[in-house]
Formats: C-alpha cells, structure tokens, sequence
C-alpha cells in the first residue's frame, strides 16, 4: 500500500504549559490533500468509506501530521465525474450562501444557514475550513442584512459559531455591527444572547478585539443586557462569561493587556458586582448560572476596595450560601472555592468568612469530594489565604480538620502538581506566625508528604522548602549567587 506523505508547510505554534511557553513545529497538510488520499484509498485499493477514512488518519497521524485542522469524513462528490469535485457539507451549505448572498433574504435561506451553522458547531475543523474558504464576509453580510430585516437570531448564530476559535476573523465591521446589534435589539433576548455569544467568541485569546470592543462600548451594553433581562438564564451565563473574558489576559501575541483596566471599568463604571450578585439571586437555583456568575466575580475582585464592596452587596452572604446549600455539586463547589479564595484577598474579608463559617464549610466540601482535584486544589488555596497573617484563623483551620484535608488531599494526588503546592502553602501559612502549630502537622506526617511532593514536582521546589523551612524541619536551601568573585557589566 502506497504510503503519503505529501505535507505542504510546517509551521511554529506556542502553546500555553504554567507560566511557559512551548515552541513546537507541526507540519500541516490542506483539506484538498487529505480528501485526495481517503479518496485515493477507495478508488484504488477499494476500500470502503470508513476504512479509508481510517487508514488516511492513521498514515499522516504516524508521519506526525497535526490534523487538527482537518475534516476527518468522506466527502461528497459531485454528480458531474467529469469535474470529480469534492466537498463537505460544511462547503455545500457555504456555496448556496454564498450564490443567494445578493439577491436571497435571510428567511429564504434559513435552512443552509442552519445547516452550515450546526456542521461549524460540530467542531474547529469545520469552521476552520470554511473560513478558508472566506466564509465570514458571506455570514457578515447575512447578518447586516438580517439587522435590517429583524431576522437576527440564524445569521448571528452562523457568525457566532464560525468565530468560535478563530477570533481573528473578526474585522471592524464586524466588530461595528455587533455593537449595533446589541444597542438595536436590547429588548430582545433571544437576539441578545446570540451576539453577546459572538461578542464572547471573538474576545477569547484576542487582546485587540476585547479592546476595539470595549473602546466602542460593550461593557455597558453587557452589563445592561445582564441587568434588564435578568430573569433569563441563558442571557446571564452569556453575559457573564462575556464580562468575564473581558478580564483576561490570554493573548500571547500581545506582551501587556488591559485585563485590569478592563475589570476596574466594569465594576467603577457600569456597576457590574452589583449586577452579577443581584443576577446571582435571581437564579439561586440554577446551577450552570451560579457557576459562571461565581467564574465572573472571582475576576473582578482584583482590587482591596471592590473585595470590600463584594460583602457589602451580599455577596459574601450569597456565596456562603450556595456553599453550604450546594456541598453536593462539584462543579459549583469549585467555582465557589475560587470566588471566595479572590474576595478574601482583604483582610477583613478573611475575618467574615471565618466569622461565617467559612473554614467549616470548605473542609467539609474538600471531604466530600476528596477524589476531586480541582476541588482540593481551590479548597487548599482557601484556606491559604485565609491563613495569610492571621494566627486566630490558624487556629480555626486546625481545629476544623483543614491541616489534615490538605494532607489527605496530597496523599489523594500525587501526581497534581498544583494540589501540591496549594497545599504546601497552606501549611506554610498556618505555621508561619503560630509555630505552636508545627508540631501536630508534623504528628500528622506532614514532613514525608512534603518530600514526596519535592521529589514528584520539580515546581514545587519553592513553596515545599518553605513549608518544611517553616515546620522547623532540615532542608538545604542552595544560594544562587551570593554577590562575591565577579561583578556586574552593562
């Protein structure tokens, strides 16, 4: 059997990996190349369509070809043999589109614009190559067109879904359109959460367009689309996770964002704690909104100030509540740990939620749900913090069974680098003002666990020599440069 190998470009990508980056070559094929193969395989060693699918895969798999970006089914071919032309459904959809895009209304193409929207949704591949094929100018067009003829839901559904991943497709226009979109239909929730999906999509991993965005003011059309129709689940979680991703800082293209600035915009300016935690009590019930809402307000407790203001909206009130109300779920146990791990940055926010019973609450969650790592990761960094500089809460820690979770959480994940080090930390932290403490987390075997944890993760060499520093147990602590036989040149 013939073996390909015909690879047209190899290029360099970054992948995010902790606080590095890794360069990695990947050599890429085109889609045309790899329907030639599976195409080849049937018609010359006549095979059938799922074997050939198969044997392609595998032939550029082992030659070490990304084929991330590839379509992987049978494609169609056309009724013409003479042209012996092949597309994907995806591509059929787009070429009716794109035929009707001068003359058809948006209703009389309502069923291609579903169907090339649902094949995009179904994953990157898809709309990675219709883009290719300059799907977006044809969508963008549907979609001014569908502003004016109030039918906005289908063509910013196909917009939304093309631009999921592919944030760079988005130009100005685009991005003026969806602007207009928002301030046109902001009594329209239907319309609303689907470009504030779109908005959402062409945010993540894209400094630019966040701040193109946000100059031509998003943030206020979100908060208002969050606060005046907050009885709508699905526009909320929208909403949220758009405010959210607003607040990030994950475009490594870009050295310095306006994450902050962003943050401090959304709640100074446009009220936005306010409307999230009054979101929040709207939906107490609701689980996947809960979750996004607690996601949104752990990003913008970035300041002393707005932690303060949280727990003096309720907030904190709120957030102790689903705790205790919602041990049961870890999706949102994990997201209320993270939010009460960002407000508790304040020092009296650490005092209220002792006072709360705070402590009580995140051991019995981290018991519960001991098998879940990133449940024990956020729990031991709770009560971390909650630790930081203050010996009376220590003592609260240690006598609810904190100590002894964070322990039987390093035992539970030995291989979780960052349950390790959060609860390194947290050990550190509960014995560095109150060494009376040492000794019974010693008793509890605290000093093999660490060493352990030492020699698994090379990152957590830091805060493990710190712990066992603090504990009063022998480490060797190796000077870097002592400042002695050489000097400084610049």
């Amino acid at each position: 059997m013939t073996i390909f190998c015909i690879v047209i470009s190899r290029e360099s990508s970054y992948r995010a990996s902790g606080d590095k980056l890794e360069k990695m070559a990947k050599r890429r094929i085109t889609q045309e190349t790899f329907d030639a193969v599976v195409r080849e395989n049937m018609e010359e060693f006549e095979m059938g369509p799922d074997e050939a699918l198969k044997e392609a895969v595998e032939q550029f798999e082992s030659q070490g070809v990304d084929l991330g970006y590839i379509v992987k089914a049978v494609a169609a071919v056309s009724s013409d043999d003479k042209q012996e032309e092949q597309s994907h459904k995806v591509l059929q959809a787009l070429d009716s589109l794109r035929i009707g895009k001068d003359s058809a209304s948006v209703e009389e193409v309502t069923a291609d614009m579903k169907c090339f929207t649902e094949h995009c949704s179904l994953e990157f591949a898809q709309r990675y190559l219709a883009a290719q094929k300059d799907a977006y100018p044809v969508i963008l067009s549907y979609c001014k067109k569908s502003a004016e003829e109030r039918e906005a839901v289908t063509a910013l559904s196909a917009l939304a879904a093309l631009t999921d991943g592919q944030p760079d497709l988005l130009d100005a226009e685009g991005q003026q359109l969806l602007l207009n979109v928002l301030k046109k239909y902001a009594a329209d929730s239907s319309v609303l959460r689907v470009a504030i999906r779109a908005v959402r999509h062409c945010c993540l991993k894209h400094e630019q367009n966040r701040q193109d965005l946000v100059k031509g003011g998003v943030l206020p059309l979100l908060t208002g689309a969050a606060a005046q129709h907050g009885g709508c689940a699905e526009l909320v979680k929208e909403a949220s996770a758009a405010l959210r991703i607003m607040t990030f800082d994950d475009d490594i293209r870009v050295p310095f964002g306006q994450a902050h600035e962003h943050a401090k915009m959304i709640v100074l300016q446009h009220n936005g704690l306010k409307v999230l935690i009054e979101s929040a009590k709207a939906h107490l019930g609701n689980t996947s909104v809960l979750r996004e809402l607690c996601a949104t307000l752990s990003h913008l407790a970035v300041r002393n100030e707005f932690c303060q203001d949280i727990c003096e909206l309720g907030g904190l009130k709120l957030i102790m509540t689903l705790l205790a109300e919602n041990y049961e779920t870890p999706d949102l146990v994990r997201q209320v740990l993270s939010a009460i791990r960002a407000i508790a940055g304040n020092d009296d926010v650490k005092d209220a939620v002792v006072n709360a019973g705070g402590v009580e609450l995140i051991v019995i969650a981290m018991n519960r749900h001991m098998s879940n790592s990133a449940v024990c990761e956020q729990g031991c960094a709770c009560l971390s913090v909650l630790a930081l500089r203050k010996p009376n809460n220590c003592k609260v820690i240690m006598e609810n069974g904190g100590a002894l979770a964070a322990l039987q959480a390093m035992k539970t994940h030995t291989d979780k680098v960052n349950v390790q080090k959060q609860a390194c930390m947290l050990l550190r932290n509960l014995v560095s003002n109150t060494s009376n403490l040492s000794q019974p987390i010693l008793d509890m075997g605290a000093e093999a666990l660490i060493t352990q944890a030492l020699q698994t993760h090379e990152d957590c060499g830091d805060v493990g020599k710190a712990a066992l520093r603090d504990l009063g147990c022998h480490v060797e602590l190796r000077e870097l440069w002592t400042g002695k036989k050489g000097s400084l040149t610049y």
